[in-house]
């Protein structure tokens, strides 16, 4: 890459959190709300976030799940391209087995076209759907195949990215473009650099392949909390200095709600954990509300499910989820804290990106 690629990847702390502050976006869809809504609050959230001082803004691959629309993150990622200037944009993550490692290459080459030096690929290797999904994605039924190629799939898609396969390769000739290629072509006055790769995982899979190849590395805390620990210590073991890193870099991605008082808070959450007990019940639909979660009959299961869901969103006022970032961070020794807020409306997921950017004296707009 024509600049230096930690400089891309480290980001830095502003006012007083302890790291970089960074968001994720899943772009739910409420229920009485429309994808367009959600994807409106996807700009608003996006500004915001670019006025706060956070560092990135990712997007996250999904498929089949009416209440979130990000199926299509380099789709996303234009459209918030389009309505920003400074923040890195970037997928957390695209889920490579899904596609050819040529078709990121050329949708990630576009991006970066479209911003310069502020594109970020975060890929993961699970299909961000279930099994019958995933099959009608890949085109094939044998999808443990997908997952156990990841590492030879990335090494593929690095290849069309920098644009280097070896003579004698049957793709030496075939070139992602937008890329390096016409950077080297007669008259070639593009840039040659391209976005830096991110491993995504929650187990310690991609945390050691990301170690070893001196890679970047989000972990997905917001849903395997109790993987969190090991994960970074076998990322932080296994790494290995590249041309990339010269010493680990890892980011969490947490799930994290501030509302104005604390009832509202407890409101919010119960609805996002109702909108996963009926996910992980093979019922997925757009994200209720705080009444319809009010009203519902949990079931002894179902509740347990929700105490143990909820125990790992940090939520309350801005000052309590200061604090729980504050000792998250304390806990994992996290590079950075990517926040995702689940909740119904678009205006308390704006809301809480701002009050906890509020609490921590994060820069405010001129």
């Amino acid at each position: 890459m024509a600049r230096d690629a930690a400089e891309e990847i480290r980001g830095t702390a502003h006012g007083t959190a302890p790291v970089p502050l960074s968001v994720l976006d899943l772009v739910t869809v409420g229920a009485g709300r429309t994808a367009t809504d959600a994807l409106r609050t996807s700009v608003d959230i996006a500004r915001l976030a670019e006025h706060r001082g956070y560092h990135r803004y990712w997007v996250a691959e999904h498929h089949s799940m009416p209440g979130v629309a990000s199926s299509s993150p380099a789709v996303i990622l234009a459209h918030l391209a389009a309505h920003t200037d400074r923040i890195r944009l970037g997928s957390g993550g695209v889920m490579l087995p899904n596609h050819a490692p040529l078709v990121i290459a050329e949708q990630f080459g576009t991006l970066e076209a479209m911003a310069p030096g502020r594109v970020d690929l975060g890929l993961g290797r699970a299909p961000g759907t279930d099994g019958a999904t995933a099959a009608a994605l890949r085109r094939t039924d044998r999808l443990n195949e997908g997952a156990d190629d990841f590492p030879q799939q990335l090494a593929e898609l690095i290849r069309f990215l920098d644009d280097d396969f070896p003579d004698g390769h049957p793709y030496r000739r075939i070139h992602a473009v937008p890329g390096p290629v016409q950077a080297t072509s007669p008259g070639g006055v593009q840039s040659a650099h391209r976005p830096p790769v991110w491993l995504l995982g929650s187990s310690g899979f991609s945390a050691r392949l990301a170690g070893t190849l001196g890679l970047p590395f989000a972990f997905a805390h917001h849903f395997s909390a109790q993987n969190t620990v090991p994960a970074l210590d076998l990322y932080r073991e296994s790494f290995r200095p590249s041309a990339v890193l010269d010493a680990p870099y890892a980011l969490i991605g947490v799930s994290a709600l501030a509302t104005d008082d604390e009832k509202e808070a407890r409101r919010q959450v119960l609805a996002a954990a109702l909108n996963m007990v009926r996910l992980r019940t093979g019922r997925p639909g757009l994200v209720p509300t705080p009444e319809e979660a009010e009203a519902y009959d949990f079931s002894p299961m179902e509740e347990e499910f929700v105490r143990s869901w909820n125990a790992n969103v940090i939520h309350g006022t801005a000052d309590e989820v200061r604090a729980g970032l504050d000792d998250l961070h304390k806990r994992t020794g996290a590079d950075e804290l990517m926040l995702t807020a689940n909740a119904h409306g678009g205006d308390v997921r704006l809301r809480s990106y701002e009050l906890i950017a509020d609490a921590y004296g994060l820069p405010t707009p001129a």
